[in-house]
């Protein structure tokens, strides 16, 4: 049995119940979509569509047309870093046999967008070595554009001037990842940041863990926002035990947590084997795992 391929588009609209409706439907036009998240004070959408490598490229097509149409980077505000109406659009291989796979479609997908909408086009993940969303993010889309200018940074695709409602799109093949986010019961973001800065790979945390802290002013905290690229390397229950201690070394406590989208069973398995304190458990134990694999065998 062939499994499809998954993308996860990230929109730059969070609060309009119509605009997020249109990309839903746009998208679930042609592909399977399986999960949305919104978040007002993100101001963000992300969407969870599976399908195969031709259906899937025209359904993130039409949602890439909604957004063009619907979302006016110069009049959005909100706490998640973005450089596009539709910010960041992975093709996901579900099986690592599928890597080249996801490779070929997301070059497809971002020659079309570069080709057909005129917009500004930047490879990450694995289509781009040692390059992530947040390379083209920092400083937002004024910043980006001054880089283009001077040199430091081209598209891949499409033109060199960001289109001035939409911006322009990052486009990548990537392993599949878990957003996760922490919240704390405090609404000091410095607190936050400084959590944040001690969990993520490049502050010496766990492998494979991008973290940003973020204050959310409606929903009254702040928040660590992470994306774990690696669940094997860095567990999400070793992450979440770190977050609360170095929060209630601070004298704060946790506030919950969410799953932005959806989640690899494999991690929730682990996740649950670990906490039970089950000696020698992986998520081949897991009953319904098991008869996946067999029947792709």
């Amino acid at each position: 049995m062939d499994l499809p391929l998954e993308s996860v588009p990230n929109f730059s609209e969070g609060r309009d119940a119509s605009t997020i409706d249109a990309l839903g439907a746009a998208l679930g036009a042609q592909a399977d979509l399986l999960d949305v998240h919104s978040d007002w004070d993100h101001h963000r959408s992300v969407f969870t569509l599976v399908g195969d490598d031709t259906s899937l490229v025209e359904a993130l097509l039409a949602g890439i047309a909604c957004a063009r149409e619907r979302i006016d980077l110069r009049r959005h505000e909100g706490a998640h870093p973005r450089i596009g109406a539709a910010d960041v659009v992975p093709i996901v291989a579900l099986d690592s046999a599928d890597e080249e796979r996801a490779k070929d479609c997301a070059l497809r997908l971002a020659d079309r967008i570069g080709s057909e909408f005129g917009l500004p086009v930047f490879l990450y993940g694995d289509s781009a070595s040692a390059r992530g969303p947040a390379f083209y993010r920092r400083g937002g889309p004024a910043e980006l554009q001054r880089r283009i200018d001077a040199g430091e940074v081209r598209p891949d695709f499409g033109p060199d001037r960001l289109d001035e409602r939409a911006g322009g799109v990052i486009v990548g093949a990537r392993r599949p990842l878990i957003a996760f986010n922490v919240n704390l019961a405090t609404d000091d973001v410095e607190m936050a940041r400084a959590i944040a800065a001690v969990v993520r790979e490049t502050g010496g945390g766990f492998p494979g863990v991008r973290a940003l802290g973020l204050a959310l002013p409606r929903a009254g905290h702040a928040q660590v926002s992470m994306n774990v690229e690696d669940y094997e390397a860095a567990a999400l229950h070793e992450i979440v035990e770190r977050v609360e201690s170095e929060a209630r070394a601070r004298g704060v406590d946790l506030a919950g947590a969410e799953l932005v989208g959806l989640m690899p069973a494999g991690a929730a398995a682990a996740a649950a084997g670990a906490i039970l304190r089950i000696d020698g458990f992986s998520p081949a134990r897991v009953l319904e795992l098991r008869l996946l694999e067999r029947g792709r065998g």
